[in-house]
């Protein structure tokens, strides 16, 4: 009976919140403001390729020296990504103040 009761619940929330939605979203405006919602909120999670190293931790084989380096264990590349991004906040601190 227990079970039988807690899906009569859950269906009847799913309802309840899929009827409130449906009301929601009848306006042309709420549509629109939830897509844009929704395109910022997948912009934050997707994967920028805007870096200014693009081999970095991935050394094409063609790039010999670089990829022996890499192999073994240099840090060059780390620590000039660290300094330029490092550069890259400053001036964008300066910026906004």
């Amino acid at each position: 009976m227990i079970l039988l009761r807690k899906r009569w619940m859950f269906t009847a929330v799913g309802a309840v919140v899929g009827g409130a939605l449906a009301y929601f979203l009848k306006d042309e405006e709420n549509r629109q403001q939830v897509a844009d919602k929704t395109r910022d909120i997948q912009g934050k999670f997707t994967k920028k390729d805007d870096l200014p190293i693009e081999e970095a931790g991935n050394p094409q084989v063609s790039n010999l020296e670089n990829a022996d380096m890499v192999a073994e264990g240099s840090q060059f590349g780390v620590q000039y990504y660290n300094e330029l991004t490092e550069k890259e906040r400053e001036i964008l601190e300066k910026s906004n103040s």
